[in-house]
């Protein structure tokens, strides 16, 4: 298994990062994206209560299916596109080697 992986997250000035994310510590994208002080919020600690880890994903890789919990904050969500997903529910994973996402826009 391959303990450390490579994501890369483009932020909303358009600038990417190339992260190396931990895939034995249970953690979120969100919560990777704070270690590295990205700017994602993760107001609600990754409950799926807040979309302040608003992202859109990028590449092809298959994720597991929304939760109802995120399907119900992205409806609330500004800025929702087809591949918006909460960077909290997307749990960092070896089959998420070289995933792109980018920070969605926040309201203001």
């Amino acid at each position: 298994m391959k303990e450390i992986i490579e994501i890369t997250v483009v932020d909303r000035e358009d600038v990417h990062h190339v992260l190396e994310a931990p895939t034995d510590m249970a953690m979120s994208l969100m919560e990777v994206c704070k270690s590295y002080e990205l700017p994602v919020e993760g107001l609600c600690g990754g409950m799926a209560l807040c979309a302040s880890c608003h992202v859109y994903v990028l590449s092809d890789h298959v994720l597991p299916e929304k939760s109802d919990d995120e399907e119900d904050m992205l409806d609330q969500a500004f800025f929702v596109k087809p591949n918006s997903r909460l960077g909290c529910q997307i749990k960092i994973r070896e089959e998420l080697e070289f995933l792109i996402v980018k920070l969605a826009p926040v309201a203001e």
